[in-house]
């Protein structure tokens, strides 16, 4: 059984007009996964990340920084138009962050064989404490951290197929020799990391 994860909340993460990652990429998925060929699919909500889940990840005070960034109406500019925030982000982050944790859940519990995590915004370009590449939350590293915490997970790995580097999941287990982070990437592209020299510490 594959569980099937997504909160329409993610929709509310909104960009400006032509922006790459837009709610359209998330209602694409959506429409392709209501064909019939996909009604075994067990589906459930994102439920809000606790932030002290993020804060496995990321600092308080980084966490308090986009909540306080968040706009009541517009958008707001994180670095050079890439990542934004609008009124909904925020939502759509913890939403996000949950949505890869209930994953882990389902799939440690024995519910589900594995898990597809439709979300927005995404996150591998998330520093600890640096909103880049459209992400502001690691969810990929606030997972693993999750089964490490709540399951005892003595060793993960994340395998990362994406056109860019995930600078940011990359940073965030630089000298943790429980997680091994394997990407797959064309140079030089953003972020402009990912060289075949970066091995951690």
């Amino acid at each position: 059984m594959t569980l099937f994860i997504t909160h329409s909340a993610c929709l509310e993460h909104l960009t400006p007009p032509g922006h790459p990652e837009r709610p359209d990429r998330l209602r694409a998925i959506e429409r392709v996964i209501e064909q019939e060929k996909f009604m075994f699919l067990l589906r459930e909500q994102c439920p809000k990340a606790e932030l002290e889940v993020i804060a496995l990840c990321h600092p308080w005070e980084y966490i308090e920084r986009i909540r306080r960034a968040v706009p009541q109406i517009g958008l707001v500019e994180l670095d050079d138009d890439d990542t934004v925030l609008s009124a909904g982000s925020f939502e759509a982050s913890l939403r996000a962050a949950g949505g890869a944790i209930l994953a882990v859940d389902g799939v440690m519990a024995g519910k589900a064989k594995n898990a597809f995590v439709a979300i927005r915004p995404a996150g591998h370009h998330a520093e600890a404490s640096t909103a880049m590449g459209f992400c502001l939350f690691n969810n990929a590293a606030i997972a693993v951290r999750h089964a490490q915490r709540r399951y005892g997970a003595e060793r993960a790995a994340i395998v990362d197929f994406d056109a860019h580097h995930g600078n940011g999941s990359q940073q965030i287990f630089w000298s943790d020799r429980t997680v091994m982070y394997c990407s797959t990437h064309e140079m030089p592209l953003f972020p402009g990391t990912g060289s075949m020299t970066e091995c951690g510490e």
